[in-house]
């Protein structure tokens, strides 16, 4: 019986030649002992690997599905992803049909020999084949020529993200496949069964993400070299916000409510109020900077988080500019209390008269000199204008000046003590109203 040679990667397969093996089987050659494998002789009998199948004729139909194994981080400084996933890749090539009904799993060192797609990421910053223990790679061939080439790829992938309503946003993200050099008139891509070619990233648990929902997509990239087939599979990734709820909202919510504390103590405990206002803006700057700290590469967005922060810091800070306000309010109205009378306070009060008779003894030859707008801007807040001897400009100005005179009186606090009594009241108040807008902003627009 004569028989012919073949030599794969050093391995020495006999065939016999004047015999068919059997569908299916493997038959032995009782003369060597050895095995000859089904479907072989057609990849040396005028097989190609560097032409497609179908060369010169219908594209290659790719079928694919994927396993997602895992998505290891999601980087929003980075704005990109890691998964690992399994690919699947099915094709048909009629020159490697034999006769049976049963399929052979290959050495995956075999695909060296067998033409398979040029399919990559796209947008993929760096990916690695696995290759411990061997190679993870598969090779499966039917008996009516259509292969399964799986492969176990760990890519990072970038995802363009919106911060802008950080932490209460969802992103979306894509991973897409695309052939390199065959544009559509030598491949066309396929999902195997649509949504269903896609496994495994329903049962994933992130760690600040919850996979909201994911479909698959088939598209064409249009390039100056051709048009290229693609397909998508884009999943929204919806962020847990009740970390960040127990991190940064509830221990800034506490601070603001910590600034109206000083509301309900006096004005004349200056340490307890100054030291509970500088102590809750210094505490609230610290909270914004570890906020950020997380995010340093994307402080162009402003975010939600910050919108926050910037509204707690600002309650804080008016907490303590209240403080200074109805202080010197306070300090100026006791100034202008008459002191008790007694011994000193009386002859202090002798001395006062004396002074200010002499101020008016030298400088009432001058004032009555002039009738002009200085001598009715000191008589009184409302002089009236309608004097015959007074000219329209000077008219003008009297009543500009009383106008002035009535702004400033509405603005002058009478009562220092009415200044905690409303904030005790308003401070607050704004506080839920500006919360209501903004968690009603953020989650529902």
């Amino acid at each position: 019986m004569f028989c012919r040679y073949f030599s794969f990667f050093g391995l020495c397969l006999f065939l016999p030649t004047q015999r068919r093996c059997s569908l299916g089987h493997v038959s032995s050659l009782h003369s060597s002992g050895t095995t000859s494998l089904p479907g072989f002789e057609n990849l040396t009998m005028g097989y190609n690997k560097y032409l497609r199948p179908y060369f010169g004729g219908k594209p290659v139909q790719i079928a694919m599905s994927l396993d997602i194994a895992s998505i290891s981080s999601i980087s929003e400084s980075n704005m990109d992803f890691t998964a690992t996933i399994s690919l699947r890749q099915r094709w048909t090539d009629p020159r490697l049909v034999f006769h049976g009904n049963k399929s052979f799993t290959l050495d995956a060192r075999l695909v060296e020999l067998l033409w398979v797609p040029d399919t990559y990421i796209v947008e993929s910053k760096r990916s690695f084949l696995h290759d411990v223990t061997v190679g993870n790679r598969l090779i499966r061939l039917f008996s009516n020529g259509t292969i399964l080439y799986a492969l176990r790829i760990t890519t990072t992938v970038a995802c363009n993200m919106d911060l802008s309503k950080y932490p209460m946003d969802t992103q979306t993200c894509r991973l897409q496949l695309e052939s390199w050099g065959y544009d559509e008139n030598d491949v066309t891509f396929t999902w195997l069964r649509g949504n269903d070619s896609v496994h495994g990233i329903e049962k994933l648990r992130l760690s600040q993400y919850t996979v909201q929902s994911y479909y698959t997509l088939v598209s064409k990239s249009q390039q100056e070299t051709g048009s290229y087939p693609r397909l998508i599979l884009q999943f929204e990734l919806r962020r847990n916000v009740l970390y960040f709820i127990l991190e940064t909202y509830v221990p800034s919510t506490l601070l603001v409510m910590l600034s109206w504390v000083s509301f309900w103590i006096t004005l004349d405990s200056v340490p307890a109020r100054t030291c509970i206002g500088v102590t809750t803006v210094l505490s609230m700057t610290t909270l914004m900077i570890g906020s950020r700290s997380s995010l340093s590469k994307t402080n162009c967005f402003i975010k939600a988080i910050d919108v926050y922060l910037g509204i707690c810091f600002s309650f804080i800070f008016g907490a303590l500019v209240e403080y200074a306000v109805a202080h010197y309010s306070s300090s100026q109205k006791c100034a202008a209390k008459v002191p008790q009378e007694g011994p000193a306070n009386e002859l202090t009060k002798e001395m006062e008269e004396v002074n200010i008779t002499n101020i008016l003894n030298n400088s009432i030859t001058s004032y009555k000199q002039k009738i002009s707008f200085a001598s009715i801007e000191i008589s009184s807040d409302n002089v009236n204008c309608n004097d015959l001897t007074m000219k329209s400009h000077e008219k003008i100005k009297c009543v500009l000046r009383n106008k002035m005179h009535r702004i400033i009186g509405y603005f002058t606090i009478q009562n220092p003590g009415n200044v905690d009594h409303y904030s005790k009241l308003l401070f607050p108040l704004f506080f839920m109203l500006v919360n209501v807008f903004y968690w009603a902003y953020y989650l529902y627009f």
